[in-house]
């Protein structure tokens, strides 16, 4: 480290608990009075390392130390600094006319060809095309997803204003700059994203359009590849961090979108617990069809239990000899959405388990591709056009910590892994709410078209095989179960259990008789 560099950080640390730091001020203590800009620079890069944010003034203060509130109300749309910039990425690669034209028919085939693969379980090769039109398709959706998973955590505040984030097959950043728009102005993002493809060089442009107190780095490699040393701060500093040491780590570690892409899911996930903070959470996200969403569920359940370990301390004597005392890290523990509500008891049914929330505004650059598309085109209207929110997502920590942390008994309620002994009898039992209305309904709880009563899947966490809670009569006694958002536990008095031979599922049928309760 230069001396300059060094005398900047010396006065940085001696002012940053008697008053914010003014560029303006302390260049003149510092060897060589550099230019107030240059300190501004350097104060810019070593934020993360000394946990300072800038503030609009242009001064330096400490971050606060209180968590960061949860969201209230929806995602609307991707912002508009986000779209002029994907525009802009799109009129470089392409021309002004990007939509039509060869273009236009080379973005609308890729993106048609990626679709196609993705759900025959095919690899994508991510080039510069597919690559925009991922982002084209796919980046407003993923953008709007992640801020309601990340609403679990702030809800219990678990997420600080200050944050080291690992993201792993980082895309073209969706997740990524959902976070940083959950995040507060006055929070401090040291962010490293993991991603080998084309997809990189959009991630990067678009960061460039996030808060100045976002300090992001790219590792161009593989998240099998990747070696978390090179997180670190690199300039041999004392506030650099090891990820491996057992008090640091990341705070939170994204793998979103990526786990069905990878050859081994559950070593990658594995390697990622290991530089996870004592009080950290992985968060991993797939789209919501049923092969990635089960393939979610199934490298949560693997992981579950497992303890990690931190590295053994010897002491050796004089002889060379010495004993080994080996530190437990954590267990790995499943925070949420999905719950284990009876001691000792893990769900082993399909886990086919996702969110739906409401859709986003239609950003200009997919009405301009769908609306390009050529008469002599086989083109349904809207084809291009994908502003759903619909995911799976699984949260998992190594302090024990759950969402919903309870312990049932059986003397006072029915255990979903006994289900079959209750068939054709009133049960008192108590789940989470796992899905919206399955239903042909409106997705309003399956209230509006009259078609099908309401259908939610619902979990204890001991079942070997799918529940749902089937609304046949609304009542106010029942409607908390269609009131209830999505991973909230409910206790059910007098439903009704049958088994749905054509489903090969059981049927929890909620009528006039049954009485729901949120339990806080």
């Amino acid at each position: 480290m230069s001396e300059q560099r060094e005398s900047i950080r010396s006065n940085a640390k001696y002012l940053r608990n008697v008053r914010p730091i003014d560029p303006d001020e302390i260049c003149e203590y510092v060897t060589g009075n550099p230019h107030p800009a240059v300190v501004r620079q350097h104060l810019r890069e070593e934020a993360a390392a000394l946990g300072l944010i800038e503030r609009d003034d242009g001064t330096f203060v400490p971050v606060d130390d209180d968590p960061v509130r949860p969201r209230r109300g929806p995602v609307e749309r991707l912002p508009a600094e986000y779209e002029r910039r994907l525009e802009d990425l799109l009129v470089e690669r392409y021309g002004p006319d990007w939509e039509t034209g060869a273009s236009g028919d080379l973005l609308r085939s890729t993106i048609r060809r990626f679709k196609a693969d993705y759900l025959d379980g095919r690899s994508v090769d991510y080039d510069d095309d597919v690559a925009a039109g991922y982002a084209i398709y796919h980046l407003p959706g993923y953008y709007a997803a992640i801020q309601y998973a990340l609403d679990d955590l702030a809800d219990r505040g678990l997420l600080d204003r200050t944050l080291r984030v690992l993201d792993l097959g980082a895309g073209v950043g969706g997740p990524a700059l959902g976070l940083c728009d959950y995040l507060p102005d006055d929070a401090l993002l040291e962010y490293h994203a993991v991603e080998p493809s084309a997809a990189a060089d959009v991630l990067e442009a678009l960061l460039a359009e996030t808060g100045r107190n976002v300090h992001p780095t790219i590792h161009r490699t593989t998240a099998e590849a990747f070696d978390p040393s090179a997180a670190g701060s690199g300039d041999g500093s004392d506030d650099g961090f090891d990820p491996t040491a057992p008090d640091d780590g990341f705070d939170l570690i994204l793998a979103c979108n990526v786990l069905s892409e990878l050859e081994d899911p559950v070593a990658v996930a594995r390697s990622a617990l290991e530089t996870l903070a004592p009080t950290g959470t992985v968060l991993a996200m797939a789209p919501a069809d049923k092969n990635t969403s089960v393939g979610l569920r199934e490298v949560e359940r693997d992981l579950e239990d497992e303890r990690l370990w931190e590295r053994a301390a010897v002491d050796f004597d004089a002889e060379g000899g010495g004993d080994a005392e080996t530190y437990r890290r954590g267990e790995v523990t499943v925070y949420g959405p999905t719950v284990r509500l009876w001691p000792g008891e893990r769900p082993s049914d399909r886990g086919w388990s996702f969110d739906v929330r409401p859709e986003l505004e239609v950003p200009a650059f997919q009405r301009r591709l769908d609306e390009a598309t050529p008469d002599g085109d086989d083109h349904a209207p809207g084809e291009f056009v994908n502003v759903d929110v619909q995911f799976s997502y699984a949260q998992l920590r190594l302090d024990g910590r759950r969402r919903i942390d309870m312990r049932l008994e059986t003397s006072e309620w029915a255990q979903m892994a006994e289900m079959e002994r209750h068939v054709t009898e009133r049960i008192d039992l108590v789940a989470a709410k796992l899905s919206r209305s399955l239903s042909d309904g409106d997705g309003n709880g399956g209230r509006g078209s009259g078609r099908s009563n309401p259908l939610f899947k619902i979990s204890d966490g001991s079942e070997d095989t799918d529940h749902y809670a089937v609304v046949t009569k609304e009542t106010a006694l029942n409607r908390p179960l269609l009131e209830a958002d999505y991973g909230d536990v409910c206790s059910f008095e007098g439903v009704l259990a049958l088994w749905n031979d054509d489903e090969g599922a059981y049927n929890l049928v909620v009528d006039e008789e049954t009485i729901v309760d949120r339990i806080a």
